[in-house]
């Protein structure tokens, strides 16, 4: 379950299209209006952000995004009771709103449109609220055992606009790209059979590789912006994890040695499977990497890593 959160000054706009015909809307719930129409919810909520006419931005619309893996257990009562304890949550309370269920796309939606002036002509506070409906959002998932989204895994790729749709693209290839390298060479051609050109960034004069970018379609990003796994060391890490692991099979030195030793390897599956027991860092250099990486940082930059 994910939050979406827009404010805005029009209720007309929003409430034509949270009760679009073309969506296959139902309305769900309300409060405080007057439903008999379109235009006499929007004639409700008008007369009542009236009262605090110093507030410019009066209109509250959230989306509540579920996972497809819940389509099933989400009947209309079930969605309302979530959006209900999401509202209390996020402290809108005492205030009108309605709530419109779409069935436009795959996944179950809700869109929720409030009066950010209350009942009493006080304004609902929106302080926090993006970082406070993240920790809600969490909750309710747990609390309702709704499904857990791992990663990008869901994310629709074509629906996408640029440079995001890229940047997922970058990030699919190398998914499946680190699961079938041992070392940066075969990355780079895996990258480059997707069009995906690599470049990477020294510490200064020197030629210490301190981080990594990939480009697409004319953009450019660091491997950490395109994901926290994507970074240098810890896509070096796997690519090292990938051959040891290859050798061990290739070239068991003993029986009992090589079983050992391949219990103790991490599988070379995806890049983000076999990195999530890898510690994390804000930075894209990895300093328990820095001896491996003095004793071939010459190699590589003669090799001439740039595409």
């Amino acid at each position: 379950m994910v939050a979406k959160i827009v404010k805005g000054k029009g209720f007309k706009g929003v409430v034509n299209y949270v009760l679009d015909k073309a969506k296959q809307t139902e309305l769900l719930a309300a409060e405080g209006v007057r439903y008999k129409s379109r235009e006499s919810i929007i004639r409700s909520l008008l007369a009542q952000a009236s009262l605090n006419p110093k507030v410019s931005k009066t209109v509250g619309h959230i989306s509540l995004d579920f996972s497809v893996q819940d389509k099933e257990k989400l009947t209309n009562e079930k969605m309302v009771q979530i959006a209900k304890e999401y509202l209390l949550k996020m402290g809108i309370t005492n205030t009108q709103y309605i709530i419109g269920r779409h069935h436009d796309k795959e996944h179950p939606h809700i869109h929720i449109v409030f009066n950010r002036i209350d009942n009493d002509g006080k304004t609902i506070t929106d302080k926090n609220d993006r970082y406070r409906s993240e920790k809600i959002c969490k909750e309710l998932t747990e609390k309702h055992s709704l499904y857990f989204a791992q990663g990008k895994e869901n994310v629709k790729v074509h629906r996408l606009k640029e440079p995001d749709k890229t940047k997922y693209e970058i990030y699919d290839a190398l998914q499946s790209a680190v699961a079938k390298s041992r070392n940066w060479n075969d990355l780079m051609k895996e990258l480059n059979k997707s069009g995906i050109t690599v470049d990477y960034k020294y510490n200064g004069n020197t030629n210490e590789v301190q981080g990594i970018k990939f480009g697409k379609n004319g953009y450019e990003f660091s491997g950490s912006k395109i994901d926290r796994m994507c970074s240098y060391s810890k896509i070096d890490y796997q690519l090292q994890q990938n051959n040891r692991a290859q050798e061990v099979n290739t070239h068991p030195s003993h029986p009992e040695h090589s079983q050992n030793q391949s219990s103790t390897l991490p599988a070379a599956g995806s890049l983000l499977g076999g990195l999530l027991d890898i510690p994390t860092s804000d930075s894209d250099f990895d300093p328990e990497q820095a001896e491996w990486l003095r004793q071939h940082k010459k190699k590589k930059k003669s090799n001439g890593h740039r595409l």
